[in-house]
């Protein structure tokens, strides 16, 4: 495992384009310290410290910052599909099965790397997530600090999941920018499936069934927060109103289709003449 990932880093950061986007996937989850200092004065009536609001107290923080350090995946995706282009445009990847790396390694080289890089995220964002959460919240008990913890868990397989998807793609049509394109076909596909399903049967039916797509089982590793948020500030007793909780079937979910795009993956390039 450790050769293959070696040999997969050695590729990437030979790679100038790919060295830049991959420091951006890293530097760009610091911009939630940023957000979580941000103080705007609305034309001296008042001013709003999103910090001073409980935005970033323990256990919410948790929820907060791995929602917003999700969006940022998009950067580390272009360098998964760019991983698969380059290789096709630089008939880089025959030339490492001529020199004895077998297909099955090959996908798990790329496979390993996106692992890799989805745990440094996720410990980055733990680090990030735990000093935002120290220096605005007044909680010191250990249980509450880590209470709502799952919610990295849920970030680490959103992470995999995703760049697998993106693996995958980038195996199917062997080009960045056309597997950026299907990418968000898929996304455009899943709604529309879930409109017609709508018309055709009923929304409840139509909602369980959006459940397992692709992107939509990703998205529901971790929910959005602002309705947490507003909740948080209502009577109490509103809480029951919005499950905001990671669940272990959504994991099982994201899981079985991470574990589908690696071996669609292999399949293709299995079959493929090379």
């Amino acid at each position: 495992m450790l050769r293959l990932l070696q040999l997969e880093l050695q590729k990437l950061l030979l790679n100038k384009s790919s060295k830049v986007l991959i420091f951006i996937s890293f530097v760009l989850p610091f911009f939630v310290i940023i957000l979580s200092s941000l103080r705007i004065n609305f034309f001296n009536f008042f001013t709003l410290e999103l910090g001073h609001y409980g935005l970033f107290n323990f256990p919410v923080v948790w929820h907060i910052v791995t929602f917003f350090a999700a969006q940022f995946k998009f950067f580390f995706a272009i360098v998964v599909v760019s991983m698969i282009g380059n290789e096709y445009s630089n008939k880089t990847i025959k030339q490492n099965l001529i020199d004895g790396l077998s297909k099955k390694e090959f996908i798990l080289s790329k496979f390993y790397t996106i692992v890799f890089f989805s745990a440094v995220a996720t410990i980055l964002i733990f680090i990030i997530t735990l000093c935002i959460g120290l220096y605005y919240s007044s909680i010191s008990e250990v249980h509450l600090i880590f209470r709502d913890i799952e919610f990295l868990l849920a970030y680490f397989i959103k992470l995999i999941g995703f760049f697998s998807l993106c693996l995958f793609l980038g195996m199917l049509v062997k080009r960045s920018a056309f597997a950026l394109a299907f990418l968000f076909v898929l996304f455009l596909v899943e709604w529309i499936i879930y409109g017609i399903m709508v018309w055709q049967i009923n929304e409840n039916i139509a909602d369980k069934i959006q459940n397992f797509f692709p992107l939509k089982s990703m998205w529901n590793l971790i929910d959005q927060p602002f309705q947490r948020i507003a909740i948080s500030k209502a009577p109490n007793g509103q809480d029951f109103l919005y499950d905001f909780a990671v669940h272990w079937y959504e994991i099982v979910i994201v899981l079985g289709w991470t574990a589908l795009f690696i071996f669609l993956s292999y399949r293709l390039l299995k079959k493929r003449d090379l």
